[in-house]
């Protein structure tokens, strides 16, 4: 209905056009079950950089976007123009106009180099900031990483009904009937992109939202992700609460999508991750009880688990395990060995209940100690156990064993041990504080640029449950705002070592009050005094460089510290025993206290340290596709090769117009072949340079292409122009 809505509004007819409307009205009285929402007008986006052109399309750069006009002639200054909807001649100032892109145009973007940072030059990891729309940003992304990115994490615009966000190029407010519609079509065509992105056996997207659409969204990610696992987190960001007409908020919504074998990692978390909810968290290691309780606990729920345990009169050795007693048959007639006790399952009342586990599965953990005779309770022995969550803990070394007791249970070293666990869905952190450490912790970076960022802790906790394990991971964050993801990431590569890489995608939109003021003083979008105000120049690219340098935007070593999780050694004095028969002597040693929460920490990461880390700028932008096809735009392409190879190291520029018939990139681990004449001395270079695992051939044949790839043997190849100008034709249909 909506594009319908925008049709009838062009009727000249008033009469014709009320009519229509009222036709149209009715059909909207039809209610429809589920999550339905209007498809509004394509999306159209503004294309500063590309010349206005005979037979290009253009809008008015302070005009509505969706105003499309075709150029008929360019006579000096004056553009004569047609419009699009009624056909009228328009002559326009050709300053006004810019071109626009329509969806459903096929586009060919290529990265445009704008600004770099290396803080590490010995280090082959950069991040990569996209200043475009998001939509074709992702486009381009789906050439370069479909099915490769392990992490999206976004934080889209809320649509509280202010002027926070925009359809068309026209904000969209509270008194837009369309308002939620036009947001769910917006979500909707980003989201299928995301999906193309994402690895399908072990990948996340994690979505934030406020009440305003979070049952909107909710509905929208079940439809688009069948397959995957989805669950909602409550998290309060503002323990005052914002101040409203209603009851005051202080939380928002995390959606995790689950796609594959993705889970949420394990860490050893301080008690604010408990909550109120006290669960099976604690910190030590628990022997529990080896007689089962509650459901499914009586003898005859299961019959193989009744069978006698034999332990020494003295109760301090266990002798044995006899066999499993018949459901039926009295558990006294079993025959107990001279000089031992026999212990069954027997509750406090008498009746019979049942082991945790058969008797092979039990006579398995006590051969490895981890079973244990017990009299602490009452005079009579029990027989308790760790659970198969402690063993593991064990086995791979978290908890140390120290010796062993007389019944050959393991004598546990759980001191160092900080238990390690899966918080619930009620988050009520303080590093999650939205104004303390997003608000304020910006304004120290680059002064009040920016409204309403992430707390850097929310952002950084989010992300780590699911690339804990990923140390390589690639994670995505298309609505990148400030930038804290990526300063997160680089956070949570400082605190374990890890080489995860991070791309941003923003738009240049400046603020609303900043357009105005703009636009009083004769500027218009595209020209540079109102690009360098746009969020991705001023905002997010600053934030990046000043985070990683450790300097604020005037130059001077930022202040305060990042709260990390850390390894420490703490001197203690205590009894030592080389064994059991030993006499105990007094002593100090220093333990190993790994991952000690904040609270505990005695030492923290400066944040004038900076971050060893690289960042490169570029600005999406569209090439011909037939100067592409001719090979005419190598030099603008090279960046696309780049990211393609993996952006690793610097990436490499070509200075001049004269394109290398071949280029050796061994510290970026590609290489291409632009004249394939050229192929033997080519062939020759890449097997004496190893390092080489990309390689891209410029060729038109097929089997040319195949046969020169089976010479070389090397990871990945691609054809040239073919590849990419396939792809983005193939995504001509943008809808």
């Amino acid at each position: 209905m909506a594009i319908i809505d925008d049709l009838i509004k062009q009727i000249k007819d008033e009469s014709l056009r009320k009519r229509i409307q009222a036709e149209a009205d009715k059909l909207t009285q039809q209610k429809k079950f589920g999550l339905v929402f209007e498809n509004h007008l394509p999306e159209c986006t503004p294309l500063y950089e590309v010349p206005v052109k005979v037979g290009g399309t253009v809008s008015l750069k302070n005009g509505s976007i969706d105003e499309l006009y075709i150029v008929k002639d360019i006579q000096g200054e004056q553009v004569l123009c047609v419009s699009k909807g009624d056909g009228q001649e328009k002559v326009f100032t050709l300053k006004d106009l810019v071109t626009t892109a329509e969806f459903g145009e096929p586009i060919y973007p290529y990265l445009q180099f704008v600004d770099s940072i290396s803080n590490a030059p010995d280090s082959d990891l950069w991040h990569t900031l996209i200043e475009a729309d998001n939509y074709h940003a992702l486009q381009l992304l789906e050439y370069l990483y479909a099915g490769k990115v392990d992490c999206i994490y976004i934080d889209p615009p809320y649509n509280t009904g202010a002027r926070d966000w925009k359809y068309n190029n026209d904000y969209v407010d509270s008194s837009d009937s369309y308002r939620h519609s036009k947001w769910l079509s917006m979500m909707e065509k980003r989201l299928k992109l995301a999906k193309k992105l994402l690895n399908p056996e072990d990948s996340v997207l994690i979505c934030t939202i406020d009440e305003k659409e979070y049952l909107h969204l909710g509905c929208l990610l079940e439809e688009l992700f069948p397959e995957a696992k989805l669950q909602m987190i409550s998290s309060a960001i503002n323990s005052k609460g914002t101040a409203r007409d209603e009851f005051f908020r202080v939380n928002e919504y995390i959606f995790f999508v689950r796609f594959g074998n993705a889970c949420p990692h394990p860490f050893p978390l301080n008690d604010e991750w408990e909550g109120n909810i006290k669960t099976s968290t604690t910190r030590k290691l628990r022997w529990g009880s080896l007689m089962r309780s509650g459901t499914g606990s009586s003898r005859s729920d299961s019959p193989g688990c009744f069978y006698p345990i034999f332990i020494s009169e003295d109760k301090k050795r266990f002798c044995g395990v006899g066999d499993v007693v018949p459901l039926g048959t009295d558990r006294h007639t079993v025959k107990v060995p001279e000089g031992q006790i026999a212990l069954f399952p027997i509750r406090k009342d008498g009746t019979e209940g049942r082991w945790q586990y058969s008797k092979d599965k039990f006579v398995e953990l006590q051969s490895k100690g981890y079973a244990r005779i017990s009299t602490q309770t009452r005079n009579e022995a029990s027989i308790r156990y760790i659970s198969a969550g402690w063993q593991k803990k064990v086995e791979n070394g978290k908890i140390k064993v120290k010796g062993k007791q007389e019944d050959g249970s393991l004598i546990f070293d759980d001191e160092d041990y900080v238990k390690e666990f899966i918080p619930n869905n009620q988050w009520w952190i303080s590093a999650h504080n939205a104004t303390e450490f997003g608000s304020k912790l910006l304004q120290n970076i680059i002064g009040k640029r920016f409204d309403f960022p992430k707390s850097l802790y929310a952002v950084r906790d989010a992300i780590r449950f699911f690339v804990a394990d990923k140390p390589d991971a690639l994670i995505l964050d298309f609505f990148a705002g400030s930038g804290t993801t990526l300063h997160a990431v680089n956070l949570l590569n400082a605190e374990d070592g890890g080489q995860r890489r991070c791309i941003l995608v923003t738009n240049n939109e400046v603020s609303d009050s900043e357009a105005i003021n703009l636009t009083k003083q004769g500027y218009q979008p595209g020209d540079k005094e109102w690009e360098k105000l746009g969020i991705a120049r001023y905002v997010t690219w600053p934030r990046t460089t000043c985070s990683i340098k450790g300097k604020d935007i005037n130059g001077n070593p930022l202040k305060g510290d990042y709260g990390t999780y850390h390894d420490e050694y703490q001197e203690v004095e205590e009894e030592l025993k080389i064994s059991e028969t030993d006499k105990p002597v007094r002593g100090k040693l220093y333990r190993l206290r790994k991952n000690v929460p904040d609270d505990e920490k005695m030492s923290e990461m400066k944040m004038a340290d900076g971050f060893r880390s690289n960042a490169i700028y570029f600005k999406l932008g569209f090439l011909d596709k037939t100067a592409v096809a001719l090979g005419r735009q190598f030099k603008e392409l090279l960046s696309v090769l780049w990211m393609k190879a993996g952006s690793i190291g610097m990436c490499p520029q070509i200075k001049g117009e004269t394109i290398p018939k071949m280029l050796i990139l061994p510290d970026n681990r590609f290489a291409v072949l632009t004249d394939e004449r050229d192929f033997p001395e080519f062939l020759e270079k890449i097997k004496e340079t190893p390092e080489i695992e990309t390689v891209f051939i410029v060729t038109d044949s097929e089997p040319g292409y195949r046969e020169m790839v089976t010479k070389l043997q090397v990871k990945t190849s691609y054809q040239l122009y073919r590849d990419y100008l396939d792809n983005f034709r193939i995504n001509t249909g943008r809808k």
